[in-house]
């Protein structure tokens, strides 16, 4: 009888790579995916920890799957990722349904650790930070019909921001061989991918000089030459690593999209010193104002956080001032929680929950303000639109415009991974509707 997995994935662009990565690895060891997780042999959880919510989250999640379990014991239950790495063998103590708790840079053992536990019914634990090159499983045919792929370029954070959990998580800084990055990626869209997006802790650090010097603007020129590549994109970029080269690539490369998410975290100065982000909030508008110089309809998107420790109500003014001053398409905010480890965590001068609220609250209610004024912008506007499949709402088909906006409109199913031009009709706060340029 033939025995099939099932992989829930939280968080970032990074655990859906690392999905991707796993879900190939175990059809290669023999297993078929399923969508329920009551019907599988074998159930992963890829978890985030980069704050407290999600953290709560694979904890809640880990729950229900281990409540299946119960209910089908010779089921394996695996959880990966940042939450295996942080917490390592105490999450067997804490749910002692766990076959295996396998750190992100583990992942590439997958098919061992899998014939260790099917050979011995042994409780594996693997969370050597140790890098080790791998390439990736290639099965035929897995990204048939997917529009849109993810490429990591490096694994692993050297920066050390005084809250971030991400290098004792991740580990170290690793640049991947780019004979692999660009193997991957061709691999990628002669299965019919047109977008790519190259992965990254921070991608503006990749460097690779055992073959050449390659650093991230070459890499990024390298791959957009792919022959059927329609889109690129890449994330996450560090302000302190954005070079003059890499901005250059957005008025040159046809195929790169006019978008980079650019956290900031702070508008003042002493926050970002304390944060230990290596940039001013000077710097930071002197990049903006060089990308929209270079791409003067570019999208920037960003991360920002609230109530850091030591944050007075003026540094938060500051952090306002900024978003008013910067205009960006659209921000992921959150309030600071402590990352067990961190220089943060620490730190005297903890801001209240209320007054955390406040400030989240205060923050939202102006982005969303610039968002929506900058969405009703592109009303009566035509763009090229990739389109991804039906949208979530149904009777639409859903993609993007370059600059990363979400647009639905009424198509038919053929036009699926096509570009096409679509006139934006109505923009609200997260999406934008359309109407075919030429039916």
């Amino acid at each position: 009888m033939s025995r099939n997995f099932f992989i829930t994935t939280m968080g970032c662009q990074m655990n859906e790579y690392d999905s991707d990565f796993l879900a190939q690895s175990l059809i290669h060891y023999g297993l078929s995916p399923v969508d329920d997780p009551k019907i599988a042999d074998v159930i992963l959880i890829n978890t985030c920890t980069v704050r407290a919510k999600p953290e709560q989250k694979a904890f809640s999640q880990l729950g229900r799957m281990s409540a299946i379990k119960r209910k089908k014991p010779g089921t394996i239950l695996g959880v990966v990722g940042c939450l295996a790495q942080q917490h390592g063998a105490d999450l067997i103590k804490r749910f002692p349904e766990l076959d295996l708790v396998l750190g992100p840079r583990q992942l590439c053992r997958i098919e061992e650790f899998m014939g260790r536990i099917d050979g011995n019914r042994e409780q594996v634990v693997a969370t050597d930070l140790e890098f080790i090159q791998y390439r990736p499983i290639s099965c035929r045919n897995y990204f048939t019909g997917k529009v849109k792929g993810y490429v990591s370029i490096m694994e692993g954070c050297n920066n050390f921001c005084s809250y971030c959990v991400v290098p004792f998580v991740r580990g170290r800084e690793v640049s991947r061989d780019p004979r692999e990055v660009l193997s991957e990626a061709e691999n990628l869209v002669l299965q019919g991918v047109k977008e790519l997006t190259l992965l990254g802790q921070n991608v503006n650090s990749y460097q690779w000089e055992k073959a050449g010097n390659w650093n991230f603007s070459f890499l990024i020129r390298e791959v957009a030459k792919l022959d059927g590549l329609l889109r690129l994109r890449f994330t996450t970029s560090h302000p302190k690593d954005l070079s003059d080269e890499l901005i250059q690539c957005f008025s040159e490369l046809s195929t790169l999209c006019p978008h980079i998410h650019l956290p900031f975290q702070a508008g003042s100065n002493s926050v970002l010193r304390r944060m230990r982000r290596g940039y001013t909030r000077e710097r930071y508008l002197e990049l903006i104002e060089k990308l929209r110089t270079v791409s003067p309809d570019i999208a920037i998107t960003s991360d920002v956080m609230v109530g850091f420790p030591g944050e007075s109500q003026d540094d938060f003014e500051m952090t306002l001032d900024l978003i008013r001053r910067v205009q960006f398409d659209a921000l992921f905010s959150f309030k600071y929680s402590d990352r067990r480890g961190t220089f943060a965590e620490k730190m005297d001068g903890k801001v209240n929950e209320a007054d955390k609220a406040s400030r989240l609250s205060a923050l939202q209610a102006l982005q969303k303000q610039v968002t929506l004024k900058k969405n009703k912008a592109l009303e009566g506007h035509q763009f090229k639109v990739l389109v991804e499949g039906p949208s979530k709402k149904g009777g639409q088909l859903t993609g993007r415009i370059e600059t990363n906006k979400i647009v639905n409109f009424i198509a038919d199913n053929k036009n699926i991974g096509n570009l096409v031009e679509v006139t934006v009709t109505q923009a609200f706060l997260n999406s934008l509707r359309g109407r075919l340029a030429v039916e």
